[in-house]
């Protein structure tokens, strides 16, 4: 299927796993790279594509159907022979993650993407990618600069500066969560990053909301309160919805205020985007 060449179209390329409930004996779709163009489509964006590697058990066909559930174009998703990438998370009183531990990725790491022509060919029609520093794309990024409009990266918490240094070169949008960092700290990071040469540098930081810097200028902006169930993915939708305001024509005020109130959203429901599957007790 070829897609028309469109500045308001997103393609998450990386990292997919299945985030499992422990409590809840039941797993729903996630993973940065995956969350963020799926979240991009829901916020309103015409199209969105996800290219990475999904393995060949009952996580990854889930994962398939769920992302064709959700309209995403998948035509280069790939499927292989292992694990699909599983992480196992449980919920405090407050509604906050806590990771119990993972599969490292399993075949997303294991195997790693190379990006092939075609693959080039889907980041033009797209225009903007997002990826992630769980998808192990460091290789491949110089490729994919050079064939997109927009690229975004999120750091997660790898706030090590020879690694920042490495990607900076290759990306336009950096994200951060800055929730060990202090306001000195963030300013820090942003203008260091903003000194490599990156237009926008995001820092979240949970219930202080988010700190951001585009061509120089700052930004602050508050959250919106909401009765939270569960805040896993409210990270990753507000990136999303950042990402496809700027690209819809919204200004950085609109877009920040819109990407709070759909980070709010997401922190009323189980999982990044919902599709839980039901994990029977043997």
């Amino acid at each position: 299927m070829t897609l028309p060449k469109n500045k308001a179209s997103l393609l998450g390329i990386g990292d997919n796993v299945v985030d499992f409930y422990k409590d809840r004996s039941e797993f729903f779709p996630g993973g940065n790279a995956l969350n963020v163009a799926v979240l991009a489509k829901r916020f309103g964006l015409e199209k969105a594509g996800y290219i990475g590697l999904v393995g060949n058990d009952v996580e990854g066909e889930h994962v398939i159907k769920s992302l064709k559930a959700e309209g995403i174009w998948i035509d280069r998703m790939r499927q292989a022979c292992g694990e699909n990438g599983k992480a196992v998370v449980h919920l405090d009183e407050k509604g906050d993650r806590v990771f119990l531990g993972s599969n490292k990725g399993g075949i997303q790491r294991q195997l790693t993407l190379r990006m092939e022509e075609v693959d080039l060919q889907a980041v033009e029609e797209h225009g903007c990618v997002h990826t992630s520093v769980f998808s192990y794309l460091e290789n491949e990024l110089p490729k994919i600069r050079e064939r997109a409009n927009a690229v975004s990266f999120d750091f997660s918490s790898h706030l090590g500066m020879d690694y920042v240094k490495s990607v900076a070169p290759y990306i336009t949008m950096a994200f951060f969560s800055g929730s060990k960092l202090d306001d000195q700290g963030i300013d820090d990071l942003i203008a260091t990053v903003a000194g490599l040469g990156v237009e926008t540098v995001g820092v979240t930081r949970g219930s202080d909301g988010a700190f951001w810097q585009v061509a120089g200028k700052r930004y602050r902006q508050g959250i919106k309160p909401v009765e939270v169930t569960d805040t896993l993915g409210a990270g990753d939708s507000f990136i999303a919805a950042y990402i496809s305001g700027i690209l819809m024509g919204h200004s950085v005020e609109e877009s920040l205020d819109e990407a709070a109130s759909f980070a709010a959203d997401t922190c009323t429901r189980f999982g990044a985007f919902g599709h839980p599957y039901k994990v029977e007790e043997a």
